[in-house]
C-alpha cells in the first residue's frame, strides 16, 4: 500500500483547508496509507477529517487560529518552536535579512519571517513516504521539502506568489527540490513561474476540488439570515485580512447608502482586522448596514437566501468561496483581479468590475435594479461544472514516476 503524508500550516475555515479535506476524501484508502500533519497543530476543522486518515500531531488544539483562545495557543506554539532544536538562533540572520529587505520594499509580512523557524522547530518522523504533499506556501512546503523522506515530493500553490509576498530568498529556493508544483489556476502559476522559470516544466494547474452536491444540501439546513431586515442583503464570505481589503467594500457599502439603496452587507468571516474595520464601519456611520457576524460552520443557507453574492478583493488564487457560491446559484459581482477572472465571465454568469468602491458599488446597482439579469447570471452559475475528480490522478501519477 502506497504511503502518502500530506502537510498544512493550520486547519482552521478556510478555502485551501476546504480543498484539503475533499481531496482527503477522494484518496482510496484500500490503496493509500494517508497520513495528515497539521504543522501549527491547530483549526476547528479538524473534525471534518476523513478516519481513514492518520492524524501525525502529538498535540492538538481544535479552536479556531483567529480566536481569542487560539491565538495564545498559537504564540506558544511559535515560542516552543523557536526553542526547540535551537531554531531561533539558528534562523536569526535569515529572519533579520528578510526583514530588512520587507522594510526597503514597505510591506512587513511577519508571519512569513516565521515559517522557516516553524518548519525546522517541528517534530520529525522517522518514515519514508511514497509521496508527501506541501498543500500550501510557507511552512508546509518549507517543511515537506526539508525534513520529510519521501520517494516524490508535491507543493501547492492557492495564492498569487508574488503579491502574496512569497520570494527566492524567503523560500531558500525550496521548491528547487520539488518534483511537482500544482498551482490552483493559471493566473497563480504564472505568477509562480515568474518567480521560478526554471520550474515551468513541472508546475502545472490542479484545479481545487469541490463538492457541490454536499454544498447544495447543506445550504437546505436551518440557518441563514436570522435579522428582519426586508431590503436587499448582500454577502460575503472571507477572512477579515489585508487581501480581503474589506475597506473598500466598506466604502462602497456607503455610496450605496447615500445614493438611498435599500441594502445591507454581511461578512461572514473573521481575522486580525476586525477591530480597524469595526472602526471604518462606524466612523462611516454604518453599523446597522455592514455587519460582521463572524464565521459561521454552515455559510450556505446564507448564499442561498442572499440577493447578491460580492467578492471585491485586491487578489485571490482560486475563491473556494466564489465556486460554493456559483453553485448555489447566487448572482455575483468580482472585482477584475487575479483568481476572479478566471471564474466569473462577465455579464454571463456575473460582472467584473475594477478594484475602486465606486466601481464595486456601481456593480452591485446595476444588478440589484435588474431582477432578470440576477436571475440570469445566477442561472448560469449555477449550471456550472466547477469540479473534476479526475484532478486527483494529477498528484497520484507521480508516484509512478521515477527517474525525473
Amino acid at each position: 500500500m502506497k504511503k502518502i503524508l500530506i502537510v498544512i500550516n493550520t486547519l482552521g475555515h478556510a478555502g485551501a483547508e476546504t480543498a484539503l479535506l475533499e481531496l482527503l476524501r477522494n484518496l482510496d484508502k484500500d490503496k493509500y496509507e494517508v497520513s495528515l500533519y497539521v504543522l501549527m497543530g491547530q483549526g476547528e476543522m479538524i473534525k471534518y477529517v476523513p478516519e481513514h486518515v492518520k492524524i501525525l500531531n502529538k498535540e492538538y488544539d481544535d479552536c479556531s487560529v483567529l480566536s481569542s483562545e487560539g491565538k495564545k495557543h498559537l504564540k506558544k506554539h511559535v515560542l516552543k518552536a523557536l526553542v526547540k532544536r535551537g531554531t531561533v538562533f539558528k534562523f536569526a540572520p535569515y529572519m533579520i535579512s528578510n526583514l530588512c529587505t520587507m522594510i526597503k520594499k514597505k510591506d512587513i509580512r511577519s508571519d512569513k519571517l516565521l515559517w522557516q523557524a516553524m518548519a525546522c522547530g517541528a517534530d520529525r518522523f522517522d518514515k519514508h513516504y511514497d509521496l508527501a504533499v506541501g498543500y500550501l506556501e510557507g511552512g508546509a512546503t518549507y517543511y515537506t521539502a526539508n525534513y520529510v523522506n519521501a520517494d516524490k515530493k508535491a507543493a501547492f500553490v492557492h495564492v498569487d506568489y508574488v503579491r502574496a509576498g512569497y520570494g527566492r530568498k524567503l523560500d531558500r529556493d525550496c521548491y528547487l527540490g520539488i518534483d511537482r508544483i500544482f498551482a490552483v489556476s493559471d493566473e497563480v502559476r504564472e505568477s509562480f513561474i515568474n518567480v521560478y522559470p526554471e520550474c515551468s516544466g513541472r508546475t502545472e494547474v490542479f484545479h481545487n476540488l469541490l463538492n457541490q452536491e454536499m454544498i447544495r444540501t447543506r445550504a437546505k439546513l436551518p440557518g441563514g439570515f436570522a435579522d428582519s431586515f426586508d431590503g436587499y442583503r448582500i454577502l460575503t464570505v472571507g477572512r477579515l485580512t489585508s487581501q480581503k481589503s474589506f475597506e473598500v467594500s466598506i466604502e462602497a457599502m456607503k455610496i450605496l447608502k447615500d445614493s438611498g439603496e435599500n441594502v445591507r452587507w454581511y461578512i461572514l468571516g473573521e481575522g486580525e482586522k476586525r477591530a480597524e474595520l469595526e472602526a471604518k464601519i462606524k466612523e462611516l456611520g454604518l453599523s446597522e448596514d455592514f455587519l460582521l457576524p463572524g464565521a459561521v460552520e454552515n455559510p450556505y443557507p446564507y448564499m442561498a437566501q442572499a440577493d447578491l453574492y460580492v467578492h471585491a478583493t485586491r487578489f485571490e488564487g482560486k475563491s473556494i468561496a466564489i465556486q460554493e457560491a456559483q453553485t448555489l446559484g447566487c448572482a455575483i459581482v468580482v472585482s477584475d483581479c487575479s483568481g476572479n477572472r478566471e471564474q466569473v465571465i462577465n455579464e454571463e454568469d456575473g460582472l467584473l468590475c475594477d478594484f475602486t468602491p465606486e466601481k464595486i458599488a456601481e456593480g452591485i446597482k446595476s444588478l440589484l435594479c435588474d431582477e432578470e439579469k440576477r436571475k440570469r447570471f445566477g442561472a448560469a452559475a449555477a449550471k456550472k461544472q466547477i469540479s473534476d475528480v479526475k484532478e486527483i490522478d494529477k498528484l497520484l501519477n507521480l508516484m509512478e514516476q521515477r527517474g525525473e
